[in-house]
C-alpha cells in the first residue's frame, strides 16, 4: 500500500473520459512543476464516500487537494465570473463549482462549432473517403440563432429546474436522517438506553423539519422568481442562458429539432482541446488556486 504524504490532488465529476477530466487535464498540463494528480469521482453525491475511501487506502496525511464540480442547479451564479462555493455542513472549504453549469456550456459556442463545421467539411472534400455526412457549416450566425432558439424553448423547463433547484438546496433539506449522532465513527458518549433515544429523537426532528420545508407552496414561490429572471431581453442578448441554462440540456434540444445537425457529442471531444481557457475567470481562478496547493 503506497503513502500519500504530499502531492496536489485535484477531483473532478466523471470518468478519465469526460469532459471534466479532459477540460481539468488541460489546466494542469499548463502548470509546470510538479504534476497535479486528477481523480474522478463518478457524481458529485458520491464524493465524499470516495474521498474518505482514497485517502485512507493511500494513508494520507494532511493532503493537498481540491473539489472541481459542475455547479447545475446547486447555487446563483453571480455578477462577476468567478468560482463558486455552497454552503455545507462539514465547512470544507476546498470545494469549488463552475460559473457556468456545467461543462458543456463552456463549448457551446458558434464561432467553435462554425470552425469545427468548416474544417470537417473541408477535409471530406479533400478525402472523398471521409465518412462526414453533412454540407458545410451555415454559418456562425444561423448557428448562433440556433443556439439561443433551444434555449428558448427550454425556457419553462429550466425556471421549474432552478426552482426545485432551490428546495434542494435549502440547507435544512439537506438533512438526512442516519443511525448514528456521532462523528468520525466514534461510540456515543452515553450508551444508556435513554440517552441513546434521546439523541435519536433529536435527529428525527430535525429530518422532519426539513421535509417540512418542502411545500408546494415554496416550489411556487421559487418558479415566480425563476420565470421573472429569464424574461429580461437582456437576458438573451447578452447571452445568459449559456450561464444559467444547463448545457447538457440545450445540447439534447438542438439534437432533437435538428436532425441534420452535427453530433455535438463529437464537436465537443475536439472542442474541449480548442476553447480558450482565457476567455473565463473561473477557470484561470480554478488554474491559480491548484497552483497554490
Amino acid at each position: 500500500m503506497s503513502v500519500v504524504s504530499s502531492g496536489k490532488i485535484l477531483f473532478c465529476e466523471g470518468s478519465p473520459t469526460s469532459l471534466d477530466y479532459k477540460l481539468l487535464n488541460r489546466l494542469v498540463d499548463s502548470i509546470p512543476g510538479n504534476r497535479c494528480t486528477i481523480v474522478p469521482v463518478g457524481t458529485k453525491f458520491t464524493f465524499s464516500k470516495f474521498a474518505e475511501g482514497y485517502f485512507s487506502a493511500n494513508r494520507a496525511v494532511n493532503p493537498k487537494y481540491i473539489v472541481f464540480l459542475d455547479r447545475d442547479f446547486d447555487v446563483n451564479p453571480t455578477d462577476n465570473c468567478q468560482l463558486l462555493q455552497r454552503e455545507n455542513k462539514s465547512g470544507n472549504k476546498s470545494i469549488f463549482l463552475s460559473y457556468r453549469t456545467c461543462v458543456e456550456n463552456y463549448l457551446l459556442d458558434a464561432n467553435l462549432i462554425h470552425t469545427y463545421w468548416t474544417e470537417k467539411y473541408a477535409e471530406k472534400l479533400d478525402n472523398p473517403t471521409s465518412k462526414w455526412g453533412h454540407k458545410n457549416s451555415p454559418g456562425v450566425d444561423r448557428i448562433s440563432k440556433l443556439i439561443e432558439t433551444s434555449a428558448r424553448n427550454l425556457q419553462a423547463y429550466q425556471a421549474v429546474r432552478w426552482a426545485l433547484g432551490g428546495l434542494v438546496n435549502a440547507i435544512a433539506a439537506r438533512e438526512q436522517l442516519k443511525t448514528t449522532w456521532t462523528n468520525k465513527s466514534k461510540l456515543p458518549e452515553s450508551l444508556i438506553l435513554q440517552d441513546c433515544k434521546n439523541e435519536a429523537l433529536k435527529l428525527v426532528d430535525r429530518f422532519r423539519n426539513a421535509v417540512e420545508s418542502v411545500t408546494p407552496d415554496k416550489f411556487e414561490e421559487n418558479l415566480v422568481v425563476y420565470q421573472q429572471r429569464f424574461v429580461p431581453e437582456e437576458f438573451w442578448t447578452q447571452q445568459q442562458y449559456l450561464i444559467w441554462f444547463n448545457g447538457k440540456d440545450i445540447q439534447k434540444e438542438i439534437q432533437q429539432q435538428n436532425s441534420p445537425f452535427i453530433s455535438l457529442n463529437s464537436f465537443f471531444d475536439w472542442a474541449i482541446t480548442q476553447l480558450d481557457i482565457t476567455q473565463h475567470p473561473d477557470l484561470i481562478e480554478l488554474k491559480t488556486k491548484i497552483e497554490q496547493l
